[in-house]
């Protein structure tokens, strides 16, 4: 038990999916596992554990924004031994050839600023997904037909923008979508020696204005939650 997560040792799994929304882990869970255990309820942030496929697999909810995923994050690999940490999650698409629905795997993820920066200092380090993650994610996509790009994304540390010269650039530079999250757990990975990756929904996109209205959204979001699951545990 930690200050943010009140599970017990042993009933957090070494593989942890990270939905920002506790509700959507909700979903997850009890959509995708099987024997659900709620493990957390510490300030509203659900947590549950279960299996897939007979593997233990927890779901946990990381909140918004880098600071708050960063938390969870820490506890869960310091705490509790988790080694694999897959983020899934929605993103604003930032390329014509990007469409809504689409499913996003961040190779790479561009940033001002991260939880970490003080301990780079003046250094600009390059966070990217655990390969055999990104590779079994992409085999997966591919073999249930999924829309999927792969390639940089942009981790803001804001929601409400105001740089819309910083967006054109992200655009300019091939910059698939933004979000708000997998720079910093890519960072946390690292320095952890555990393995990480981002599998996204677009939700929206910045370019065409389109966006999925929020009944659409979780059964839209069972692509990326398969896709997380079958790269976490390949056949």
């Amino acid at each position: 038990m930690t200050i943010h997560i009140g599970a017990e040792k042993g009933e957090i799994a070494e593989t942890v999916l990270l939905p920002g929304d506790p509700y959507r882990a909700k979903w997850a869970a009890e959509t995708f596992l099987d024997d659900v255990k709620l493990v957390n309820e510490v300030r509203g942030m659900l947590g549950f554990t279960g299996t897939w496929n007979g593997n233990k697999v927890t779901i946990q909810g990381s909140g918004m924004g880098m600071p708050s995923l960063s938390i969870y994050v820490n506890e869960l690999i310091r705490d509790y031994g988790a080694k694999t940490l897959i983020r899934i999650g929605s993103c604003g698409g930032m390329q014509n050839s990007v469409n809504v629905r689409d499913v996003i795997l961040a190779m790479t993820s561009t940033t001002l600023s991260t939880p970490s920066r003080g301990i780079m200092k003046e250094m600009n380090f390059a966070p990217c997904a655990d390969w055999n993650l990104l590779q079994a994610a992409a085999q997966a996509a591919q073999a249930k037909g999924t829309p999927t790009h792969v390639g940089g994304i942009y981790s803001s540390d804001v929601f409400y923008d105001e740089r819309p010269d910083l967006n054109e650039q992200m655009v300019r530079h091939g910059i698939l979508g933004v979000e708000m999250e997998a720079a910093e757990l890519y960072i946390l990975a690292a320095r952890h020696k555990c393995r990480a990756l981002a599998v996204l929904t677009v939700s929206d996109h910045l370019l065409t204005g389109e966006a999925l209205p929020s009944s659409d959204r979780e059964s839209s979001f069972g692509d990326m939650v398969e896709i997380a699951l079958q790269a976490a545990f390949p056949t």
